[in-house]
């Protein structure tokens, strides 16, 4: 860093250095200044920021890691509480089973064919479903995979559509799988069987297309006829009565093709085969998604509690997702007891949209008479964040010097966030270490 006149370092005690080999917190809120470095100097800085960068493209390794056994308190874990006094500090074991949700979804991306050129473009890379986990790096999670499931768009391409290589016309995709854990130590340790629904985020042209479909629609995940539509719009004051989704994730959930069921088809069959096979017993639902797979995982949940009566716990563990509905649609998931966690990075700018939020405490914010605000939720773009919020920030990591929005909404950036997140005054577990190498440096140099 240039200076314009010296700079007079920070000078910390020793007994302050001792606290904080035992302290997470001791530097937080010390501002250590960059001294002029010899060349030698820069050249080590250098390589310990590109060690730092390629530590974080690195896999988050939960190979050390302890499981740890929730047991009785798989409901608490779950947010029946809503995650009370779990999330700042951030409990280890909420930490862990954040981190083993995230790598089933990792899973589906690893899976994944991007290739454009290849026939199988869209598609799970490993047919088999007793061996796709193991394949993508997942070995004794003590699951096993029951269904394949596919998102279809419902965008009608043009005719000229037929000219463009076909990877850019491809309306249905392979977006997950559903998973049963079947292994009797996992589940003594969990406190129940868990189903868990994986979703990746966006890949195809089409997909790309319905995210940008971004005004609310009137949720009907029945489908009724345009009649039924017409009789139930009647009952509908104003938008704002409804519970009311983004167009285009409502299209990927509920659109079917000639060759394809619909995602939604999909999710009730296999959600009524299991619930059949294991309702009896101890069950939880977990619908865990990264960008627009957390949107659909959302929806997904909704439709469950909504579609079956004895549905059991269900809960939604999503990774940098985006607005999904309005203030209805989050009314209506309280309501059904639907828990979702939203692991938020702050510089990541897909959390922020697609629309606007106007606060709804007792006291309004914005000021407005309330006819207005109620014209303005019928323009179709007002939402509403669903669920309890943990806030992570890029900022706070040492190993993420240069952030850019591509970084920013990187599944493996929010891993690497939940993994050394410590609390809202101690953002990072690297940060002591961080600052101390800079006083250490400093001292040096002086």
């Amino acid at each position: 860093m240039r200076l314009c006149k010296p700079v007079r370092p920070c000078t910390l005690p020793a007994t302050t250095l001792r606290a904080a080999a035992t302290d997470h917190c001791s530097f937080h809120s010390c501002t250590i200044t960059d001294q002029p470095a010899t060349r030698a100097n820069k050249k080590l800085v250098q390589r310990q920021r590109v060690r730092e960068l390629e530590r974080l493209l690195e896999p988050i390794d939960t190979s050390g890691f302890t499981p740890h056994c929730i047991g009785k308190k798989w409901m608490e874990y779950q947010g029946i509480q809503n995650w009370e006094g779990l999330l700042d500090p951030l409990d280890d074991k909420l930490r862990s089973e954040i981190l083993r949700y995230g790598e089933f979804v990792e899973a589906v991306y690893k899976s994944l064919d991007f290739d454009a050129s290849s026939p199988t473009y869209a598609t799970c890379r490993f047919p088999a479903k007793n061996t796709m986990l193991e394949c993508a790096g997942l070995s004794k999670t003590g699951y096993a995979l029951t269904k394949y499931l596919y998102a279809t768009s419902g965008i009608k391409p043009p005719r000229w559509i037929e000219k463009v290589p076909s990877w850019m016309a491809t309306q249905s995709s392979w977006i997950g799988y559903v998973a049963v854990c079947q292994d009797k130590k996992e589940i003594s340790r969990l406190g129940r069987r868990d189903v868990v629904i994986a979703y990746r985020g966006t890949t195809t042209c089409l997909e790309w297309l319905e995210n940008f479909r971004a005004t609310l629609t009137h949720l009907h995940l029945n489908q009724p006829d345009d009649a039924q539509q017409e009789e139930q719009k009647k009952h509908v004051n104003s938008f704002a009565e409804a519970p009311m989704v983004e167009s285009g994730f409502l299209s990927l959930y509920t659109s079917r093709s000639g060759t394809s069921p619909s995602l939604q088809e999909m999710v009730r069959d296999e959600m009524s085969r299991l619930l059949q096979s294991y309702g009896d017993e101890p069950l939880s639902i977990t619908i865990t998604g990264h960008s627009l797979g957390a949107a659909l995982a959302t929806l997904t949940a909704y439709d469950i509690k909504t579609t079956f009566n004895r549905a059991p716990m269900v809960t939604v563990i999503s990774f940098g997702c985006p607005r999904v509905g309005n203030r209805n649609f989050r009314c209506e998931l309280e309501k059904q007891g639907t828990k979702v966690l939203r692991i938020v990075n702050t510089d990541d700018l897909i959390t922020k949209v697609p629309g606007f939020v106007l606060e709804d405490d007792a006291v309004d914010p914005t000021g407005l008479p309330s006819w207005i605000q109620k014209r303005i939720e019928e323009t179709q773009w007002v939402y509403a964040d669903v669920g309890r919020e943990l806030r992570l920030c890029s900022r706070d990591s040492p190993y993420l010097n240069s952030i850019n929005f591509a970084t920013c909404h990187d599944l493996k950036t929010y891993l690497h966030l939940v993994n050394g997140f410590v609390s809202s005054t101690c953002p990072y577990k690297a940060t002591e270490q961080r600052l101390l190498n800079n006083h250490i440096t400093e001292k040096l140099m002086a």
